[in-house]
């Protein structure tokens, strides 16, 4: 039998080869799609946030146990939709308009990904439209908007007037973060959630 041991340490340590290797291995055998992403790999994640907010592990760590989740979904991620099981949620996430830093926005996506939810990344310098259009064609329950400069800040406003005119604001929430923004801005421009690092998205996601 495949040793999942190995498979969630893998992902602690950031070996994608070794997570894809195991992966493969457990699948051959007959594990249980789901089962592997509920049992093993979402608790390794949930370990790496632990790891980061206890000052542990740093982003280079949480980039590679990310990619090392990735590496093992891509094989996962079929045979889940070929079952018909639907992800924890759709996510659609960018950084705003004006704004083209994306180490953060990509290592939310990441993490959110490793939390079982199927992540729109609309990349950077995102027009409000865009992520407008996301939400109507993905049907997403979560919007995800980033922004590093305090010039860009305001573009979160902009993006959230732009979902709310669009009538859709009844039916996504709404979360925001990135070096500038602070829970009491997040508050002023109606957003439903912030978390100050990519660790705590994942929880504030389940939490909205």
């Amino acid at each position: 039998m495949a040793d999942l041991q190995a498979l969630h340490d893998a992902i602690l340590t950031g070996n994608a080869a070794a997570a894809k290797t195991v992966t493969e291995a457990a699948l051959k055998e007959g594990a249980a799609p789901l089962a592997l992403v509920q049992d093993v790999m979402m608790p390794a994640m949930d370990e790496v946030g632990k790891k980061f907010e206890a000052n542990e592990y740093f982003v280079p760590e949480l980039l590679l146990a990310a990619r090392a989740m990735k590496a093992s979904l891509e094989l996962i991620r079929p045979l889940l939709a070929a079952g018909g099981i639907e992800p924890a949620g759709k996510i659609v996430i960018g950084t705003v308009k004006g704004d083209l830093h994306d180490i953060g926005k990509n290592l939310v996506a990441a993490m959110l990904e490793g939390g079982g939810y199927e992540v729109i990344d609309l990349g950077v310098n995102v027009d409000p439209a865009k992520f407008v259009r996301a939400v109507k064609e993905k049907g997403a329950g979560i919007v995800a908007l980033s922004a590093l400069l305090t010039t860009t800040m305001p573009a979160m406003k902009t993006t959230i007037d732009a979902i709310k005119n669009a009538g859709l604001r009844e039916s996504v929430k709404i979360m925001v973060g990135g070096a500038p923004v602070t829970e009491s801005y997040a508050k002023e421009i109606g957003a439903d959630g912030y978390s100050q690092n990519a660790a705590g998205a994942v929880t504030l996601a389940r939490g909205l």
